[in-house]
């Protein structure tokens, strides 16, 4: 016991392999577990047999039996040829016979294991889970499903399919192991049963349970396997399993009746296993129960016989093939009639095309060049015929194999790619299979310090092929699968010196880009994309370049628009679009745009291939960056000198499109910005008007009264003007003087007369009057200037003087003949009216006479306007009074914090003088207005009466203030 358990610890089997706990089979006394090699992680199945599986089914053997020297050599002779099953294994290599991987060791309970090549299941349990699925409702049933484990550890269950073309390959591959064993190994077989036949990964058939293995009478061949004794293996023992006896169900009568082993003997056993393949249950014909008297009885009687006159004995009629040509000649008493294995094989039955491909594929690394590539281009034409199981267990497997030879790699990717879609596993096998492949035949890792390969045509030829079938590749693979093996060989055919591999990688950038994130295609593929375009010098692979930049920012090259026939549709042409961005903004505009302004080329392809990518960045960049960086290289590609009218105006009307987006975007941010700031915007006349020098000169002063001296001096007059009282004196004391850098909203210029704002003050607002009372003033023609309110202007209260002086009670005259009398302000015309009949006279003559308190920018008279006595209610302009006052007292009319504007003209006043008014009632000076005339308007900004600042113009620094604020 000691030195069984020091066996099992030192077993290769279980240091050198993992295998599951639960068998995933059973074929005869053994328990079929997968495994995988620890050192490699090759597929492997591992073959356990209990001792306990010989106990008698009711518990352990009594002590009556553990003494019975029969039963304990019975038990010793199954051992035996079980041992004899796997050693036997280790002696033949061939195709047809399960590969045996590590040789029999005995367990720790005395049993037997070994290793093979992986197996899905024998064919007795495939039979077996055929009957299951037709007695479950045929087609429609649960079907035979087999579990295995995956690479990754995970269990799943296998569907294994059976058909006619399946049952052909699987004959013939058997029939092949038999030539094997009858003609060089000089071997029956013996006990040739489904148990004895193993499916393998790859669908093959093979040959194993050759425990009762004996070479044939009268050999002369040399041999060390000792011959069976059918004496002793024909005889049924009950105290034993069946499955560690000889089947009589599948026996050839040469063992029961004739007593002779012969190789015939293992023919008409593979007839029977044919007739189990098409019959219900899947079975043999023969049903004997161990038992070889009942197997002479069978063979006594015609009717239980299987010959063709009862087709075999078998429920279902097999193929018409089957019957006329494969089992009248394997099938018959007699030895002689029997087909030989060589012989089997060139049967009518296995006369197709489709077995004839997959015999000539067996055979393939022994034909000749010329007949493999000949073969691989017909193949294609007969892939769709094939079952699915087929192409993927052998067809698949085989031409894998052939992809070694350069000379076929690319017909064999052909048909590799072309058999994807037709199988039903086509993306496991794709990864399992194919994947690790492609990688060993096109990924090249160079060396340090070694030379770079050098050019392989053939090589290319088969990565062309595989460029070409990126879409296959992207279908049958995942992210990562896609990322991690194949993104590799497609940076390595960009980097390529072979421009048509460099082209044919580009293109596939429309098939890989959905198979890749964001980051593996920023930091690893477009980085080598810019590259080839930054270097390259053919123009085909510029062109490539730039429409792979159009794919990586949501284009699709090659697009046709849809066209406009104008009648207020567009139809929209059918296909998978791209319609989202792949790279992000900032690698656009710094990477990609960089890259389109270093084109030297300006030939019109370049040019509209160029075009193409900027729609797209045009959509994507904002709108500061298409002003200053994309617009001036579009009206640099656009005045090449190749282009011709057509490509101009496409360049034009991206440009134009462009521009207009622009604009929108900038008027909508200076809208909003608007919005959110209701102070008036600076304009360029606020800072160029670097108001009055007179507190530092002396000259231009608005109140200095130096003017009126001037123009005393010059013309040797001794009173004061019209325009020196309105001219100098406004503008002073309390009633500072309001210079605008340009006139007001509504204005004219100055040949069509500029408009003034008059606003008058008072410290008592007079009571609101039920309904408002507004004066639109509007120019009338100079022979009639009079207007009529919409109320009654005789409300206006007039304005008294707060100290009279005696001197200046009377209306001023004109000091001169001719002077030019003060208008009448009309409410109906707004203008002030030289004719002296209207309203009172002005008396210039005292005026003249006495003392200039106007002149004096302290000293401010009080004057009051007072209707004129016509019916239009026109006002006149008293004198003020001798004394001095600081402010006027203008009475308003009967309304309250309310804005009456008047637009018109005043005559006499001094050259560039024009009076606002607003609706806190100050006023002031406008130095704007029309030579010899000012206009009256409406300051829209409300701002109290206030001492101007020298040099600064309020309206001026008003600009300065906004300006300052928003930097």
């Amino acid at each position: 016991m000691f030195s069984a358990a020091l066996k099992s610890f030192s077993s290769n089997i279980s240091s050198n392999y993992s295998w599951s706990p639960q068998p995933s089979s059973t074929a005869g006394p053994w328990k079929i577990h997968d495994a995988k090699k620890r050192t490699t992680g090759k597929a492997a199945s591992v073959f356990i047999f209990d001792k306990k599986s010989l106990e008698p089914a009711g518990g352990g053997l009594s002590s009556s039996r553990s003494n019975d020297r029969n039963l304990k050599k019975s038990h010793e002779q199954v051992l035996e040829r079980l041992k004899k099953e796997a050693s036997s294994l280790a002696r033949l290599r061939h195709p047809s016979i399960l590969e045996l991987a590590e040789p029999v060791e005995e367990t720790r309970n005395g049993g037997l294991m070994f290793a093979t090549e992986a197996v899905t299941a024998s064919l007795a349990g495939l039979l077996s889970d055929k009957d299951e699925q037709e007695r479950a409702g045929g087609v429609g049933g649960r079907g035979s499903r087999y579990v295995v484990e995956e690479a990754d550890g995970t269990r799943r269950r296998r569907e294994l399919e059976i058909d006619e073309l399946e049952i052909q390959k699987g004959l013939l591959q058997i029939a092949k192991g038999l030539e094997f064993l009858h003609e060089s190994a000089s071997l029956v077989h013996c006990n040739l049963t489904p148990e004895a036949i193993f499916i393998n990964s790859k669908g093959d058939w093979k040959i194993s349970g050759l425990g009762y293995s004996s070479p044939p009478e009268n050999s002369n061949a040399a041999t060390s396997v000792t011959p069976i004794a059918l004496s002793e293996v024909l005889n049924y023992d009950a105290r034993l399993p069946r499955c560690a006896q000889l089947n009589l169900d599948y026996t050839s009568p040469d063992f029961v009746m004739d007593n002779n082993v012969s190789s015939a003997a293992d023919m008409f056993s593979l007839g029977l296993i044919v007739v189990a393949l098409y019959n219900s249950p899947h079975k043999s014909p023969l049903e004997t129960n161990g038992s070889t008297t009942t197997y002479k009885r069978l063979f006594s009687a015609p009717s239980t016989t299987p010959t063709p006159n009862n087709s075999f004995l078998s429920s279902k009629s097999p193929p018409r093939d089957v019957v006329s040509s494969l089992l009248p000649r394997l099938i018959t008493r007699r030895p002689a009639q029997r087909f030989s294995a060589r012989e089997m094989q060139q049967a009518q039955y296995f006369d197709n095309i489709l077995v004839s491909t997959i015999r000539f594929l067996e055979s393939l690394p022994a034909k000749t060049p010329n007949e493999k590539s000949q073969f691989m281009r017909g193949l294609p034409r007969i892939l769709n015929q094939f079952p699915k199981s087929v192409l993927e267990k052998k067809i698949l497997p085989a031409l894998l194999e052939e992809m070694k030879d350069k000379e076929l790699l690319a017909l064999v990717l052909q048909n590799v790619f072309k058999m994807m879609p037709l199988m039903s596993n086509g993306k496991r096998a794709f990864v399992d299979q194919v994947t690790p492949k492609l990688r060993e035949t096109f990924i090249i890792v160079a060396k340090k310090g070694t030379p770079a390969p050098e050019k392989d045509s053939l090589r290319d030829a088969g990565l062309m092929v595989l460029l070409e079938n990126m879409q296959v590749v992207a279908d049958n693979t995942t992210g990562k699968e896609f990322k991690d093996d194949i993104l590799p060989i497609i940076q390595q055919s960009l980097e390529s010196t072979t421009h048509s591999l460099v082209d044919a990688s580009l293109k596939t950038l429309s098939v890989i880009l959905p198979a890749l994130d964001f980051s593996t295609i920023k930091n690893d593929l477009f980085p080598v994309i810019a590259n080839v375009f930054s270097k390259t010098s053919s123009m085909g692979i510029k062109i490539r370049g730039l429409e792979a930049f159009q794919t990586l920012c949501g284009g699709t090259p090659n697009a046709v628009e849809p066209e406009d026939d104008l009648n207020g549709f567009t139809e929209k042409k059918k296909g998978k679009q791209n319609t989202s961005c792949i790279l992000d903004k900032y690698t656009i505009q710094e990477k990609v745009v960089p890259l389109m302004k270093g084109i030297k080329t300006k030939e019109p392809a370049v040019m509209m291939a160029a075009l193409d990518v900027f729609k797209e960045v045009g959509k994507i960049a904002d709108s500061d960056y298409l002003a200053m960086d994309v617009l001036p290289i579009l009206w640099t590609f656009s005045l090449g000198p190749l282009l011709n009218l057509q490509q101009f105006q496409a360049f034009i009307a991206l440009i134009k499109s462009l521009s207009n987006k622009i604009e929108q975007e900038q008027t909508r941010k200076l809208q909003e910005l608007s919005a959110s700031n209701s102070s008036p915007a600076a304009v360029r006349n606020d800072f160029m008007s670097f108001g009055a020098v007179g507190s530092a000169n002396g000259l231009n002063s608005p109140t200095n009264g130096d003017e009126g001296d001037f123009e005393t001096l010059v013309t040797g007059r001794k009173g004061g003007s019209a325009s020196d009282v309105f001219g100098e004196q406004w503008g002073s004391g309390s009633a500072s003087t309001t210079l605008p850098s340009r006139p007001s909203v509504g204005s004219r210029t100055q040949s069509q007369g500029a408009a003034a704002s008059f606003s008058w003050s008072s410290p008592s607002p007079a009571p609101v009057p039920q309904a408002p009372q507004s004066y639109n003033l509007q120019p009338a023609p100079p022979t009639s200037r009079t207007i009529t309110p919409d109320h009654t202007m005789g409300s206006f209260t007039p304005l008294q003087p707060s100290n009279l002086a005696p001197s200046f009670s009377q209306p001023l005259q004109p000091s001169r003949p001719g002077a030019p009398s003060m208008g009448v302000l009309s409410p109906t015309t707004s203008t002030m009216s030289p004719t002296p009949s209207q309203g009172r006279a002005v008396d210039w003559s005292a005026a003249s006479n006495a003392p200039n308190m106007w002149s004096n920018s302290t000293n401010v008279r009080q004057s009051h306007i007072v209707p004129s006595s016509t019916s239009n209610a026109s006002f006149s302009i008293a004198p003020p009074p001798a004394s001095p006052y600081s402010n006027f007292n203008i009475a308003p009319p009967p309304s309250n914090n309310r804005q009456t504007s008047y637009q018109g003209s005043i005559g006499p006043i001094r050259n560039n003088a024009s009076i606002g008014m607003d609706t806190t009632h100050s006023m002031g000076m406008v130095s704007n207005a029309g030579p010899g005339r000012g206009s009256m308007g409406t300051v829209v900004q409300p701002q109290p009466l206030q001492q101007q600042t020298p040099g600064v113009q309020p309206g001026q620094k008003q600009g300065i203030d906004k300006y300052e604020s928003l930097l």
